[in-house]
C-alpha cells in the first residue's frame, strides 16, 4: 500500500478500529521493553500508555513525512511507554543524586587526565571504597535504563505540520548535531563498556545473555552498563544541561 492509500485508509477509520487493528503492535513493544525493567513495572501500565500513543499516531499521521504508519505508530507507542516509565520512576532521589556525583567525578577526572576515568579513581574522588562505588552503579542501573535508547530516538520521529512544537530547520540541525555527538561519545567509550552498549541496544541481548558472552555475572554487566551510561552523561553534560537528562 502506497503512502496516499495508507493515509486514506487511516483517515477513513475511527480511532477504535485503528487501535484494534494495531493492538498487537502495542503488546509486542510492551513485552519487549518489559525484558529490561524491574519486576514491579506492570505490563498493563505500559500497554495502556502505548494505546494512548497509538491513538495519537492515528490522529497525527502524515504519509508525506516519509514514514509508514506502522513505523510512525511504533515510535509514538514506544515514546508514550517511556514517558510512563519516567512518570512512575521507582528510583529514590538519593540514587539519582549519587549517580550525578559519579558522572561529575568522571567528567572532572577525564578533563584533567585526558583519558577514561578508572573505577578506582572515581571511587577515590568520591572518598569511598571500590565496593561502595560498585554498589552505586548497581543501584543506578535501573534509574535510567532507557537513557541511551531514549537519546537514540531523538530526531527519528518526523514532526507533522500543524502539530504543536513543529520543528524548524534550526531544531533539525540541533537534533542531527546531538545524534552525532552521542554516536561519537559511544564510540569513545572503553572497549568493554562499548561492547555492552552494542549488545544491549543493537543486538537486544538482556543482561544475563551479555554476561554469558563476556563470561561475567549478570550483576557485573549491570554495573558496566550503568558506568557506561554515567560516562555518557558526563561527556554529554553540555548538551544535557540545555534541557535533557541522561
Amino acid at each position: 500500500m502506497n503512502g496516499l492509500a495508507t493515509y486514506a485508509a487511516v483517515q477513513s477509520q475511527d480511532p477504535d478500529a485503528l487501535v484494534a487493528r494495531h493492538s498487537l503492535l502495542v503488546k509486542r513493544i510492551a513485552y519487549h521493553l518489559m525484558n529490561r525493567l524491574p519486576p514491579n513495572v506492570q505490563a498493563d501500565d505500559l500497554i495502556q500508555a502505548g494505546m494512548i500513543g497509538l491513538l495519537e499516531a492515528s490522529r497525527n499521521y502524515d504519509p508525506s513525512q516519509g514514514a509508514s504508519f506502522e513505523t510512525y505508530a511504533g515510535i509514538r507507542i514506544r515514546g508514550a511507554m517511556l514517558d510512563e516509565i519516567r512518570r512512575s520512576d521507582w528510583t529514590p532521589r538519593s540514587v539519582h543524586r549519587k549517580a550525578r556525583m559519579v558522572a561529575d567525578a568522571m567528567r572532572d577526572i577525564e578533563n584533567e587526565e585526558g583519558r577514561d576515568a578508572r573505577d578506582i579513581e572515581v571511587a577515590s574522588a568520591l572518598d569511598m571504597s571500590l565496593d561502595d562505588y560498585h554498589k552505586i552503579l548497581q543501584d543506578a542501573s535501573g534509574c535510567r535504563i532507557f537513557s541511551v535508547e531514549e537519546l537514540q530516538m531523538v530526531g527519528e520521529l518526523p514532526q507533522n505540520p500543524g502539530e504543536t512544537g513543529t520543528n524548524g530547520p534550526f531544531e533539525g540541525m540541533q537534533k542531527d548535531a546531538f545524534k552525532e555527538a552521542l554516536a561519537d561519545a559511544i564510540a569513545g567509550l572503553p572497549e568493554r563498556e562499548r561492547l555492552v552498549i552494542a549488545l544491549y541496544y543493537d543486538d537486544e541481548l538482556n543482561l544475563r545473555e551479555i554476561g554469558q558472552v563476556l563470561g561475567v555475572s549478570e550483576s557485573r554487566v549491570c554495573q558496566i552498563h550503568s558506568q557506561a551510561t554515567l560516562r555518557l552523561r558526563s561527556r554529554l553534560s553540555d548538551w544535557l544541561s540545555e534541557g535533557g537528562e541522561l
